[in-house]
């Protein structure tokens, strides 16, 4: 059961990752952005064919995310002066394109080279032998000050509700809503956080590989989490705003919009690539079929559920995004009576059904501002 939490805190620690990176290129800057995957493979190819030629694997992760970072460059300066339907079209197009380019290029796999489509396999990971107990104990004080800040971000998360209420003069329905939709949140994902943290104390202890990669990959999220509140809290994050609502006001108050949306598509890609490297590590080999087009449309609905333009509400729908589907895996055999094939094509059913009545209900997601809307400008 441990093993299997373990799993589910890395899936979504790793696709809240990649979904922020989305969610800061559509959410905050309103690109649309249906190639996203591009960017996760590139920086799974880069970070485990740079382990293969023997460069530490934290220097690999980073030069991975800089690489979809600079795809995110090429990306840009070609298709940034599109718009709408437009840049969706060409970006999902240059997702497809990375995957096909990876399947039929031959890859340098330590000192010979095999064709992408067998893939890569026998990659260093992080903290894959058993580390001593020592550092066991670091990595749990680690997850347990990570618990700690986690607890108390949520904390004031949910206070400032009422301190937004009285210097924005919400009235009180508005106010009482808005409080009461973040305290079922944050008990949520409070209580989630103890279990994930339970977890991690005893599978640390009696050492599992991949517990000491869920340490990074949420030391990690909560990184990125950090950075990008403080980004788009800032003068700039305002700009990026801007541009979402109505790019001709920033440009008559002298703002290179276009630089302005390739930034946020770079720094998108790079947080993409960071989340590409831990899906390599939780995978422990990588294939081309790994990096289909349909974890786009994953990401989409993790931000789309949990509100666009908010990155508490990005990793909220990343949660429900996993819970759901290892609740489905489970139970849904036992209470319909369908082959595999056909019951995975029943859940993703289920979860399109899920969206569209969210859309009718709350079209801003969970967490989304009503204000803020960018669908269907």
């Amino acid at each position: 059961m441990f093993e299997y939490l373990i799993f589910l805190a890395i899936s979504t620690a790793t696709f809240a990752l990649f979904s922020l990176g989305l969610n800061l290129q559509w959410g905050f800057t309103g690109l649309i952005n249906f190639g996203h995957i591009a960017f996760m493979t590139l920086g799974a190819y880069t970070t485990v064919l740079l382990t293969l030629k023997g460069v530490p694997i934290l220097l690999s992760a980073i030069v991975g995310s800089i690489v979809a970072a600079l795809l995110g460059l090429v990306i840009g300066f070609a298709t940034l002066r599109l718009r709408e339907d437009y840049l969706g079209i060409v970006t999902i197009g240059v997702g497809e394109l990375i995957r096909l380019v990876v399947n039929n290029q031959d890859l340098p796999v330590g000192n010979t080279w095999i064709s992408g489509a067998f893939g890569v396999q026998s990659y260093p990971i992080p903290f894959a032998n058993t580390p001593n107990l020592f550092f066991r104990f670091v990595l749990m004080g680690l997850l347990t000050g990570l618990l700690g800040v986690t607890v108390f971000s949520l904390w004031r998360w949910i206070n400032n509700t009422r301190v937004s209420s009285s210097t924005e003069n919400l009235t009180k329905k508005t106010s009482k809503q808005e409080f009461a939709s973040r305290l079922s949140v944050g008990l949520v994902l409070g209580l989630l956080a103890v279990i994930v943290y339970i977890s991690g104390i005893v599978t640390l202890y009696n050492y599992i590989p991949k517990a000491g990669l869920m340490v990074v990959a949420l030391l990690i999220l909560a990184f990125v989490f950090w950075r990008l509140e403080m980004l788009v809290r800032s003068p700039w994050g305002r700009v990026l705003k801007a541009i979402r609502e109505d790019e001709e006001i920033p440009k008559a108050l002298g703002k290179n919009v276009f630089w302005y949306k390739l930034q946020s598509l770079m720094l998108g890609g790079a947080i993409a690539g960071i989340a590409g490297a831990f899906f390599a590590w939780q995978l422990s080999a990588v294939y081309p079929d790994n990096f289909q087009p349909q974890l786009t449309f994953d990401a989409w609905i993790m931000v789309i559920l949990g509100g666009s333009g908010n990155n508490i509400g990005t990793i909220l729908g990343a949660v429900i995004f996993f819970a759901y589907d290892a609740i489905t895996r489970e139970l849904l055999p036992k209470i319909i009576p369908l082959d595999e094939a056909r019951l995975g094509a029943f859940r993703i059913m289920v979860i399109g059904l899920i969206l569209m009545v969210l859309m009718i209900w709350r079209p801003q997601g969970i967490l989304g501002k009503k204000e803020e809307l960018t669908l269907g400008k």
